[in-house]
């Protein structure tokens, strides 16, 4: 009885959320005076309040990035690929469809509605395409409320409310962003939510019926989540780790030994930089720095431009940082421990440390032809896009090859040599870096890879303990 009077409820807020949005749309297409004054007011007493302040424009800015599509889909991808990986289709498919539909109202009933965004007398931000709903608060809330939803079993019980407010508390404030940064109305921000209610409702409730006529029971998904059974495969560990202690080091002496292979590691990049920066202003003839960029500008071609580009795509920050969530991902799925996703990040963290802090003490000119990409905000040695592609790639391989005996392990081995090849041609070619520039990035790379390997050792739960020696029996003079 009291499990039928929540649904019951529960849908009862779910048609109240659609009504809201009804009556919004209706008001907001008919320009109802009062609904367009109180969005006027809020919008101009906002736009007073944030506009001079620079610390509120950029503490409104970030927190609106978090409702972000970029942000969002990174999470969802993230999400799904662990779901997959744990072969929880059900979940991965609410998951998906739910986060997909949001994808689809916005921009549909922004083109339905048309609304213009609001004029401010102090702009500070801008927002593409029309006002009704927020595109971010609908998304946001549908894409929070289905994770929230598909991995609450994998808390426990006491953790579960505290979660609920503090993602309800990051969605209000993703609301409260857009209108603090005048992009959109009071009811956009409000048409979104209750939209977004509406939506995961309904989506949550499917789910729920496609149990009871499955057999299952009926769930309370806001304290247990949509499926309670999953608690174990949602963990993003093993409940219950049984790793050989000795085979790694205390927590103290790693830490310790990373500052330490930081700085040596540091300490050689600017010793090989400095020097090389120096000789005829970073343009000498060591090792082919002043021969081979003459020669790729030399002999550019359209085609060979057009492939480049790609090359030194696929190692600039963006695309490290997509591969590097997918490794993540996919190493905290499949080993279910923190060790592996602890080392990829470590070494990329030092990697983009290591490579800005050189950049910045060595201070080496760009070789002197055309560069084709333009300015960069950073010196020549080392190359940043040579070095991560080589951490990013090297660290697949390094978790991968323990692991599986199949063929395709080899792949990662082959991106490891081929992908830093590929990058490191392409930007010699485009004129953005000297050979010993991409000498730079091996040694930043093997010094920094290597000590994080040594120190965290990520393949350490396929480390078996010695059997224990059998206890000899002991001799004594009854049976000699």
């Amino acid at each position: 009885m009291r499990r039928d009077k929540a649904a019951l409820l529960r849908m009862t807020g779910f048609g109240a959320a659609a009504l809201l949005f009804s009556v919004l749309v209706i008001a907001v297409r008919v320009r109802w005076l009062p609904l367009e004054s109180v969005d006027r007011g809020v919008a101009d007493g906002l736009n007073r309040l944030v506009a001079p302040s620079d610390f509120l424009v950029s503490l409104m800015g970030g927190i609106s990035r978090l409702g972000s599509f970029g942000v969002l889909a990174w999470l969802v991808v993230i999400a799904a690929t662990v779901l997959l990986v744990r072969r929880r289709y059900r979940l991965t498919g609410f998951l998906l469809a739910t986060a997909l539909g949001g994808l689809v109202l916005d921009p549909v009933l922004k083109l339905a509605v048309g609304r213009l965004r609001p004029v401010v007398e102090q702009p500070v931000a801008h927002g593409g395409g029309n006002s009704f709903p927020s595109g971010h608060s609908l998304n946001s809330f549908i894409c929070y409320a289905a994770l929230v939803l598909v991995f609450l079993p994998a808390l426990e019980a006491r953790w579960r409310r505290p979660l609920l407010i503090t993602v309800g508390a990051i969605v209000a404030l993703i609301g409260f962003s857009r209108l603090a940064l005048g992009v959109h109305f009071l009811s956009d921000v409000v048409g979104g939510w209750s939209l977004a209610v509406a939506w995961v409702g309904l989506c949550a409730a499917a789910f729920e019926l496609w149990r009871y006529e499955h057999g299952r029971r009926v769930t309370e998904p806001l304290t247990e989540g949509l499926e309670p059974e999953a608690a174990d495969d949602l963990h993003p560990t093993a409940p219950h780790p049984r790793e050989p202690e000795r085979a790694g080091h205390g927590r103290a002496w790693v830490v310790a030994g990373l500052g330490v292979g930081w700085v040596l590691t540091f300490g050689a990049l600017v010793a090989l930089g400095i020097p090389l920066a120096r000789y005829r202003d970073g343009n000498g003839n060591v090792l082919g720095d002043s021969t081979i960029p003459h020669w790729f500008a030399e002999h550019r071609a359209d085609a060979l431009g057009r492939f480049t580009l790609i090359g030194s795509e696929v190692g600039n920050t963006h695309a490290i940082l997509a591969i590097g969530l997918v490794v993540g991902a996919l190493a905290l799925a499949v080993v279910r421990r923190w060790r592996p996703v602890v080392f990829l990040v470590t070494v990329m963290f030092g990697e983009l440390s290591l490579f800005l802090g050189s950049a910045a003490i060595v201070g080496r000119a760009r070789p002197d032809v055309e560069n084709m990409d333009g300015p960069m905000p950073t010196s020549s040695f080392p190359s940043g896009h040579v070095a991560a592609t080589i951490c990013i790639w090297a660290t697949a391989a390094v978790l991968v090859m323990p692991r599986t005996r199949a063929w395709w392990r080899w792949l990662f081995v082959a991106a490891a040599v081929i992908m830093p090849l590929w990058v490191a041609v392409a930007r010699m070619y485009r004129g953005m870096h000297h050979p010993t520039d991409i000498l730079g990035s091996c040694l930043l790379a093997a010094l920094w890879v290597g000590a994080a390997w040594w120190l965290l050792r990520p393949n350490h739960d396929l480390v078996q303990e010695p059997a224990p020696a059998r206890a000899r029996p002991a001799v004594t003079a009854a049976s000699a």
